[in-house]
C-alpha cells in the first residue's frame, strides 16, 4: 500500500501507522490509552484520510470513531465484506473489501489433488481468528464424507507443527493465518508460515497470494496487488475532493488461479489437471525451451553433416568402385600390352629356346652312341647328362618369364626389390638385344631398393621402356646402340633411368608422350607410355622423360621407398 501511494498521489503525503496491538485479544482496556493517544497525537491537525488496514483495525474505528476525528473519511480495505458492520458507516466512509468463498478455494484444491482424503486447517486463536474458523465450518459442511477436515487452533503452535509433519498419505494444508496461537504466543509476519512449510509432508495452499511464490502450491486467491492498487485509487479520489459515501465499490472476487511450478513438481501434482485459466509461474524451463533456435541449429548442422558426410561415403565408395574397376580394365590393357610385347620378342625367345633345346637333342643323340660302345666312357655319360640338366633348366626359365609376364594377375602390392625386379627384366630382353645388336648396360644401387608394388608391372613399365630406346636406336650402327639401366636412391626415394643414344624427343612432344594413343612408331597402338605411367602413379610414383645433353633420350621412374 504505501508503495502505491506513493506510485498514484500527485501529492506529497505525509504517512504515519500505527499497529493495532490490543486486537490480540478480547481486553478492551488497553483501547482506553490507545485512543487517547491517537487523539493527543492528531489534535491540532486531524488526518486527511483514516485508512483501515484489515477487520480488527475496521471494528477498532467503527467502535471509536466519534472519540477520535468524527469528521474524517474512512476507507476501509483489506478485509472481507462480512467483517464491516454496514450499520455503522457514514457518508465519509467508503469500503474496498473481498470475498472469501472457501470452498471455492476447496474444490478448487481437490480438483487438482483428487485424491486428497486428509485437510488440515491452520488458523490462529485470536477473536479474528475465531470468527473466521466458524465462517469456514460452516461453509465446507458440503464435503462432509468426501475428506476430513482437521483443526489446530487449540493447540499451541509448536504442538500443531508436529502433528502438522505427521500427516497420512493423500493430505494436504490449508493456511489461513496465525496471529495469536492457543497458548496466548504472538506469530508476527511470515515466521509461521516458514516454520510449517520447513516440516509439511503435504502440499499447502491458502486464500492470499501475499505468500506466493515460496510456499504455497497456489490456485484461486486474492491479488494483493490489484487489491492495493484499487484501495489506492479511492484513497486518490476521496483525498481530491470527492464524497466517500458516494464510491461503491463491489467486493473483489478470487483472482485466476496461479501456481508455483516448483511446488507443482514437488508435490507430484499433474500439470493437466490444472484449470484452463490457470497461469503457471517460476518453470525452469526444458533445454528444448530454452536452447531452441540453438537445439534446432545444431541439429540442423548435424543433419547437414550427416547428409554430407554420407554423400561422401557414397561418393568414396563410387570413387572406390571406380578406381578398383579401372585398375581391373588397366590390368587388362597391360596384359594386352604384354601379349604385344611378347610378340615383338617371339624371335629372341624362340633363338632363346632353340639354343639350349638344341644341345639337348645333340647331347643326347652323343649319348645314345656311347651307350652302344662295348666299353662307354660313363665319366663323359655324366658330363653330358649334366649338360642335359643344364640346358633344361635354361630352357624352363625363359618358359617361366614368359609365362610370367603373360599370365593373368591381379593388381597386388607386395615388398619387393626395384633391383631384383631390373635384373630378371635385363635377363628376359637378352636376346632380343643381341637379336637387334643393342648392348645392355645395366648399372644397380649397392643397396636394395625395398619399394611396395606389383612385380608384374613394375617388370613389364621397364620392358616397355627398354624396347622403346631399342626402338628408338634402329637407325644407328650396332656399336652405337647402347641402352643403360640405372637405380638408385635419391632424397629418400628409389629412382630408375633408362637411357638410350637414339635421336631423342622432339621438345614439342615431351608433354604429350605419355598421352594414351600418342605414338611416334609407324604400326604402334600408342598405349605403353600411357599404360607405364598409369602403373606408375598407381605405385604412387611418377614418370618423366627428357632429352640428353650427349644425344638420346633419358626416361625416369621415382618411387617411394617402403617403411
Amino acid at each position: 500500500m504505501r508503495a502505491e501511494l506513493d506510485r498514484q498521489s500527485r501529492w506529497q503525503l505525509d504517512i504515519q501507522e500505527h499497529s493495532l496491538v490490543a486486537a490480540r485479544s478480547t481486553d478492551t482496556q488497553p483501547e482506553v490509552r490507545f485512543i487517547e493517544y491517537l487523539r493527543a497525537l492528531y489534535l491540532n491537525k486531524p488526518p486527511d484520510l483514516i485508512i483501515a488496514v484489515g477487520a480488527p483495525a475496521s471494528n477498532f474505528i467503527q467502535r471509536h470513531r466519534q472519540q477520535m476525528f468524527p469528521s474524517a473519511p474512512v476507507l476501509f480495505t483489506t478485509l472481507e465484506a462480512r467483517r464491516v458492520d454496514n450499520s455503522k458507516l457514514a457518508n465519509t466512509d467508503t469500503v474496498v473489501a473481498v470475498t472469501h468463498r472457501f470452498l471455492v478455494l476447496f474444490e478448487s484444491f481437490l480438483r487438482i489433488a483428487p485424491d486428497t482424503k486428509v485437510i488440515a486447517i491452520v488458523n490462529g486463536n485470536s477473536p479474528n481468528e475465531r470468527f473466521w474458523k466458524e465462517e469456514m465450518r460452516r461453509e465446507l459442511e458440503p464435503l462432509a464424507g468426501r475428506v476430513e477436515i482437521r483443526w489446530y487452533d487449540t493447540l499451541p503452535y509448536d504442538e500443531a507443527l508436529k502433528q502438522l509433519a505427521a500427516l497420512p498419505a493423500h493430505s494436504a494444508i490449508f493456511w489461513y493465518q496465525m496471529i495469536i496461537d492457543a497458548a496466548g504466543i504472538a506469530h508476527e509476519g511470515d515466521r509461521a508460515l516458514t516454520r510449517l512449510y520447513s516440516v509439511a509432508n503435504a502440499p499447502i495452499f491458502t486464500h492470499d497470494d501475499a505468500f506466493f511464490g515460496r510456499e504455497i502450491v497456489g490456485g484461486p486467491m486474492h491479488s494483493a496487488s490489484s487489491g492495493s492498487s484499487q484501495a489506492v485509487s479511492v484513497a486518490m479520489r476521496i483525498l481530491d475532493g470527492e464524497t466517500p459515501g458516494d464510491i461503491k465499490t463491489p467486493p473483489s472476487e478470487f483472482a485466476a488461479p496461479k501456481y508455483d511450478w516448483r511446488e507443482l513438481q514437488r508435490w507430484k501434482i499433474n500439470e493437466n489437471l490444472l484449470p484452463s485459466d490457470s497461469t503457471v509461474y517460476f518453470r525452469v524451463p526444458t533445454p528444448w525451451e530454452r536452447y531452441r533456435w540453438q537445439i534446432v541449429l545444431v541439429g540442423s548442422v548435424m543433419v547437414l553433416q550427416a547428409f554430407l558426410i554420407t554423400a561422401l561415403l557414397h561418393q568414396r565408395r563410387r570413387i572406390y568402385t571406380a578406381e578398383v574397376d579401372a585398375r581391373q580394365r588397366m590390368a587388362e590393357l597391360a596384359r594386352v600390352n604384354r601379349y604385344s610385347t611378347a610378340g615383338e620378342l617371339t624371335s629372341s625367345i624362340a633363338h632363346e629356346l632353340n639354343q639350349p633345346l638344341g644341345s639337348i637333342l645333340t647331347n643326347a643323340e652323343t649319348a645314345e652312341l656311347m651307350l652302344k660302345s662295348p666299353n662307354p666312357d660313363i665319366a663323359e655319360v655324366r658330363e653330358i647328362l649334366a649338360d642335359i640338366r643344364r640346358d633344361d633348366q635354361r630352357a624352363g626359365e625363359v618358359i617361366h618369364r614368359l609365362r610370367s609376364l603373360l599370365k593373368k594377375t591381379p593388381f597386388e602390392l607386395k615388398i619387393v626389390d626395384l633391383n631384383e625386379i631390373v635384373r630378371e627384366t635385363t635377363e628376359f630382353l637378352a636376346g632380343l638385344a643381341d637379336a637387334r645388336g643393342v648392348e645392355l648396360m645395366t648399372t644397380a644401387s649397392e643397396t636394395a631398393l625395398r619399394i611396395e608394388g606389383d612385380h608384374i608391372q613394375l617388370q613389364q613399365v621397364i620392358l616397355n621402356l627398354v624396347v622403346n630406346a631399342m626402338d628408338a636406336m634402329t637407325e644407328l650402327a650396332e656399336p652405337q646402340r647402347i641402352v643403360r639401366i640405372a637405380t638408385g636412391a635419391v632424397d629418400g626415394r628409389a629412382e630408375l633411368s633408362v637411357l638410350d643414344t637414339g635421336s631423342g624427343i622432339p621438345a614439342d612432344m615431351l608433354k604429350t608422350i605419355f598421352e594414351p594413343f600418342f605414338t611416334t612408331k609407324e604400326h604402334g597402338m600408342g598405349m605403353g607410355l600411357s599404360i607405364a605411367r598409369t602403373i606408375v602413379e598407381a605405385h604412387g610414383g611418377r614418370i618423366w622423360a627428357d632429352n640428353r645433353a650427349t644425344g638420346g633420350a633419358a626416361f625416369r621412374i621415382s618411387l617411394p621407398l617402403a617403411r
